[in-house]
């Protein structure tokens, strides 16, 4: 079988491990790397022994496939040149800053037959496959995404840099449509939102609570599912999950406590948590994510398969995004349900919560009307 030509477009923080894997991948040559900064190029190539573009456009004619790690803002352009071009595409997430962008995106791979596969890559984090085989219909999820800032990824808000993550997990576990969106957001470093809440309502009846920040002391990437069949706790730094069902036994007749000493609280747990509630601590094997990824990718390509993270899965989390995005911008902190009727008056009922950067302005405006 003759090698899959591929190549890398965008090789800063993350392309960079991208071309390093793809570069190590059987059945796989790496053509090049390219990225608008020719030394950073240059670089990365130089390491993996390849080629250093720095306009992706050269690369078409010489390869099959491309995974795309450029800022958001730049997919619809850089991944449409090569759907439009038959060239298969894995796209770091989100699949767009927007909706529009993201639905000419799908559109367009479906007309040339491309592969288009997008990079959540928790659906490839060992913690959430256990879920695959569990019987446990979620109806209540939680989730928080909790990260520092790093000043990368400024070009969209917390929503669509880290909580599109979990919206994608929801929509993925939930087969239902959405009935509706609340969302408050918060802005400390730009004009985008670092911390953000929403509560997400299925038609079925579902129920989802997504938190996400950019701007936290301590980090943390968890969920917590609970359905009819029991609970399931996801860590997904850790790669762990823990399962809790009720036991035979309790389903059966109910709760039998003869023999607990009902005054011994760690008793009592003991007793629950082990014959009335089953728990299983779920470890699965450590795993590289993105070799699993990409991996995908490429056996997508060769077999014209399906990959676990379609275009079309992309899109409708991006939608969802969206939508959080608008009911978050939508809410007035101020308690004003008309819109504002001055610039002034906007800043004051501003729907993003400013954050100091916002403060300075403010206490200058304050100072200028009380001082003239």
């Amino acid at each position: 079988m003759k090698p899959l030509r591929v190549a890398v477009v965008g090789v800063g923080h993350l392309g960079r491990h991208h071309a390093r894997i793809l570069g190590s991948l059987p059945g796989v040559e790496l053509v090049a790397v390219a990225d608008s900064r020719p030394d950073q190029a240059r670089a990365i190539a130089e390491g993996l022994k390849t080629l250093a573009v720095d306009d992706y456009r050269e690369l078409l004619g010489r390869v099959d496939a491309v995974s795309i790690a450029v800022p958001t803002f730049l997919h619809r352009e850089v991944a449409g040149f090569f759907l439009e071009n038959g060239v298969s595409a894995m796209v770091e997430k989100p699949l767009a800053g927007s909706t529009a962008e993201a639905e000419e995106l799908v559109a367009i791979a479906r007309s040339t037959g491309a592969t288009l596969q997008v990079g959540h890559i928790e659906r490839f984090n060992p913690a959430f496959s256990t879920l695959q085989g569990s019987p446990i219909r979620p109806k209540f999820l939680s989730a928080e995404r909790l990260a520092m800032y790093t000043f990368r990824s400024t070009d969209v808000g917390v929503v669509f840099d880290l909580m599109i993550h979990d919206i994608d997990l929801v929509l993925s576990l939930v087969d239902s449509p959405v009935r509706s969106v609340s969302a408050v957001g918060v802005s400390l470093f730009g004009d985008h939102e670092d911390v953000a809440d929403a509560r997400i309502e299925f038609e079925n009846g579902t129920v989802a609570n997504l938190s996400a920040s950019r701007a936290s002391y301590a980090t943390s990437r968890k969920m917590r599912i609970w359905g009819a069949e029991g609970y399931a706790s996801l860590d997904f730094a850790a790669k762990q999950a823990t399962v809790v069902r009720p036991s035979d036994d309790f389903l059966a007749g109910g709760v039998d406590l003869e023999g607990v000493d009902l005054a011994q609280p760690a008793a009592i747990k003991e007793h629950l948590f082990g014959k009335v509630l089953r728990v299983d601590r779920v470890e699965p094997p450590g795993c590289d994510q993105l070799t699993l990824e990409l991996q995908e990718f490429v056996d997508s390509v060769r077999q014209g398969s399906r990959p676990r993270v379609t275009g079309e899965d992309a899109l409708a989390a991006v939608r969802l995004a969206d939508q959080i995005v608008r009911s978050l911008e939508a809410h007035r902190w101020e308690g004003d349900p008309t819109p504002p009727a001055s610039p002034a008056h906007a800043a004051q009922s501003a729907s993003v919560l400013r954050g100091p950067h916002a403060w300075r302005g403010s206490r200058v405006e304050r100072h200028s009307r009380t001082s003239g």
